[in-house]
């Protein structure tokens, strides 16, 4: 059964509480705020209940990715204690790039609202309430 009708995702197949590929804007959001170290990103991410927590690898996966794609640049930052630590911060065209993904993201949520109301109006015919 689906998380939203029983209260359990184990069993579903229809993914609708998954948002595949979303850490990329999420990363980039945050690293408009203000330029951060992989660990502060993670709990960044991490802070809203409602959203996952990438793995460690993915989050550096991605992070990598974004910076060989231009969208964020690097820097060893070292402090007065610990070791040095990689600090990533955004780009213009990260920022052109998370203009776009807000845009497919909008176009997503009309497309869903759509669905939605269709799908509560033959709801309610069928059920007769």
């Amino acid at each position: 059964m689906c998380e939203g009708s029983q209260g359990s995702a184990e069993g579903c197949r229809c993914q609708g509480s998954r948002m595949r590929g979303f850490v990329q804007p999420r990363l980039l959001l945050q690293l408009l705020k203000k330029p951060a170290h992989g660990y502060e990103l993670m709990e960044a991410l991490g802070a809203a209940a409602d959203d996952p927590t990438p793995d460690p690898g993915t989050l550096y996966r991605t992070l990598r990715a974004l910076e060989e794609d231009g969208l964020v640049r690097s820097a060893w930052e070292t402090g007065e204690s610990g070791p040095a630590r990689r600090v990533y911060e955004l780009t213009d065209q990260g920022i052109e790039f998370l203009h776009a993904w807000a845009a497919s993201i909008r176009g997503t949520r009309a497309q869903l609202d759509r669905f939605l109301a269709e799908y509560e109006q033959q709801f309610q015919i069928k059920t007769g309430g």
